[in-house]
């Protein structure tokens, strides 16, 4: 490996290109979206479904997942794509069970569906916890991972100055375009970004003396999905009790990434979308992950696995497609820091400052979701250095995830799925156990007391969510019945919407791509495991 990552004019020249196409194009695109408080959050609700599946998928392709997933692949082999493989299992559960709530409630936000089935309560404490994710774990994350590459080739700039540039780079077009600007964005990069995988994957692959090889190099464990029980990294029963819970978290509950599903022209938009996500999400395994693995034979000797994207592409790509690739970094890059500036914008703005002023115009409810977003930006420019002390990125993530979400998703699953769960059930289990969440990672993660693994501690705090709902909503009153009807689950829906998706042709019906969807995930999990 080079002791620098040298860049050309060339590679220059197309990054810049680049950088002014993508920010003027979305603009362009979406001219007159953020006249109103629906259209600058929400994009008017009128996102068809190729968008609103690139979106997704743009929004979870950060540089986390270029850098992340590649050191992940690198450092403890292909196991990391269970937190692929499992977003199939889980976006069929959010659009049978959970998306039909979220859009027949009409909500802009995810703690304004709490309010609708609770009350405001639980919707300031959710909206407080959305704000420090975005913040402290989705943005930071995803700018430290950019900043890393970005420094890899200039060593000289600074971390914090290079962590500030692609913060301002993704905000150009998200404080003055809106949800619709970076759905534009979104489909555009989310393309440059898979193609880039591809590239990589297959220049690898052609550089590696055969599977074999990668095996015998790696080792059997590393080479397999599904790993012993005694395994530090992602032991098989954290399948179940950590990466599903902090899959439903991310897919189902997190403000981020249901918000371009919110903004969807209708419930078959949404979930042809999700379903989409789910199919290109497959493809992370040979564009992300098994580049990495494969590159244990090329170098065996890193120390940082964070670094191994960046080596394979300056040491396997030529001038201007390194160019490309770097742009498809910067893409991945800012198409997650746009979403979440735009997240966190609307949470202030529809959650706060709605709740509490709620004679604000369209014009101000705008205003401030602008000023929001450059706050937020700041905030998470000063967090993003701190990541540096963990030993990879994808660690840090899925760590914090397991500690803070699990009574988030009890909350909301078990609110949907049950009439009984009351208002301050809910309000209780959010604002005492989340910050205890918070207390018990700094406590086992960062001093190192009462060591556990992080999947085990998931399903642990899950469980003990569950319990806390239904304990106190037992000894409490029921809810009104006429606060829960339209936001829980019944089965009547269920017979009715069999009744409607009748002479339905398969291609059009959710409920018959879902079983594709799944039996496709089956067969790549029997392959690897």
């Amino acid at each position: 490996m080079s002791e620098r990552f040298e860049v050309t004019g060339l590679d220059i020249g197309v990054v810049i290109v680049y950088l002014i196409l993508s920010r003027i194009i979305p603009l362009l695109l979406s001219k007159g979206a953020g006249s109103d408080s629906d259209s600058y959050f929400l994009g008017g609700r009128n996102f068809i479904w190729p968008m609103v599946a690139l979106s997704l998928v743009a929004t979870n392709m950060s540089g986390a997942t270029y850098v992340g997933l590649a050191g992940a692949g690198y450092a403890q082999g292909i196991s990391v794509y269970a937190y692929e493989w499992m977003t199939s299992v889980i976006l069929v559960i959010f659009i049978f069970f959970i998306l039909p709530f979220y859009l027949r409630s009409g909500v802009y936000t995810l703690p304004e569906f709490l309010n609708n089935r609770f009350d405001g309560r639980s919707r300031m404490t959710f909206a407080g916890f959305n704000l420090f994710a975005n913040m402290f774990i989705d943005m930071a994350a995803a700018l430290y991972a950019g900043a890393l590459v970005v420094q890899a080739v200039f060593p000289a700039l600074p971390l914090w100055i290079t962590i500030a540039a692609l913060a301002i780079l993704a905000a150009v077009y998200t404080v003055f375009g809106g949800l619709g600007a970076v759905m534009i964005s979104d489909s555009f990069q989310a393309s440059l970004t898979l193609i880039g995988g591809a590239v990589v994957f297959f220049l690898v692959l052609a550089q590696i003396p055969s599977w074999d090889a990668v095996r015998e190099q790696a080792g059997e464990e590393r080479m397999s999905l599904i790993l012993p029980i005694g395994n530090e990294d992602l032991p098989w029963p954290g399948l179940i009790t950590g990466v599903v819970v902090i899959g439903m978290y991310y897919w189902t509950t997190n403000q981020l990434v249901v918000q371009r599903t919110l903004g969807a022209k209708s419930l078959d938009h949404g979930r042809w979308g999700s379903l989409a996500a789910a199919f290109i999400k497959l493809t992370f395994l040979f564009f992300f992950i098994l580049p990495g693995t494969f590159a244990i034979v090329l170098y065996p000797d890193i120390q940082n696995p964070d670094l191994i994207f960046p080596t394979l592409v300056f040491d396997l790509l030529p001038p201007v497609i390194r160019g490309i690739m770097l742009a498809a970094v910067i893409a991945a890059i800012t198409s997650t820091v746009d979403s979440i500036l735009n997240s966190a914008s609307t949470i202030v703005t529809m959650d706060f400052v709605r709740t509490l002023r709620p004679d604000t115009s369209q014009r101000g409810l705008v205003l401030i979701g602008r000023i929001a977003t450059i706050g937020a930006l700041i905030v998470a420019i000063i967090w993003a250095p701190t990541i540096a002390q963990f030993d990879t990125l994808y660690g840090y993530l899925q760590s914090i995830l397991s500690y803070t979400v699990p009574p988030i998703v009890a909350t909301f699953l078990l609110g949907i799925m049950w009439k009984r769960v009351t208002a301050t059930a809910a309000f209780l289990t959010l604002v005492i156990l989340i910050p205890l969440g918070v207390v018990l990672f700094i406590l086992t993660q960062v001093w190192g007391f009462f060591p556990i693994q992080f999947l085990y501690f998931a399903g642990i705090s899950f469980a003990t969510s569950i319990t806390f709902l239904v304990v106190i909503s037992l000894l409490g009153r029921a809810p009104d019945p006429e606060k829960t009807e339209e936001l829980t689950w019944d089965t009547s829906y269920w017979h009715a919407e069999t009744e409607e998706l009748r002479g339905t042709p398969i291609w059009k019906n959710y409920r018959f791509l879902s079983i594709v969807l799944l039996i496709s995930t089956f067969v790549i999990v029997y392959i690897f495991r």
